[in-house]
């Protein structure tokens, strides 16, 4: 299956980068880009890195190790719903069948 893709253009920093995407991800490409510019900016503004490369990566390093906290989190948070679910399925066996046996 061929998805069309149409060409957005993302102000970056003050650069224009033109990327294909597909229509339905447009305005998540769109936030996203503004989340790296807003970012890169902070970078920029802290004084203590200038070089635009170094921004860059600096900024993807920020963004990378958020996104592997949240995936930390997100998994801690689906272990414990697991074992919620399982007490509580436990309990609903428990009361069934102590009803059946009344």
């Amino acid at each position: 299956m061929n998805k069309t893709t149409i060409p957005v253009t993302l102000m970056i920093m003050g650069k224009d980068y033109k990327i294909a995407c597909s229509p339905d991800d447009r305005d998540e490409l769109i936030n996203s880009a503004q989340q790296l510019d807003m970012r890169m900016r902070k970078i920029r503004d802290s004084g203590r890195v200038s070089s635009p490369d170094r921004i860059a990566v600096m900024a993807a390093l920020n963004l990378s190790h958020e996104l592997g906290q949240l995936k930390y989190e997100n998994a801690e948070l689906n272990r414990k719903l697991s074992e919620s679910l399982a007490a509580m399925s436990d309990k609903i066996e428990n009361v069934l069948e102590n009803s059946q046996t009344r």
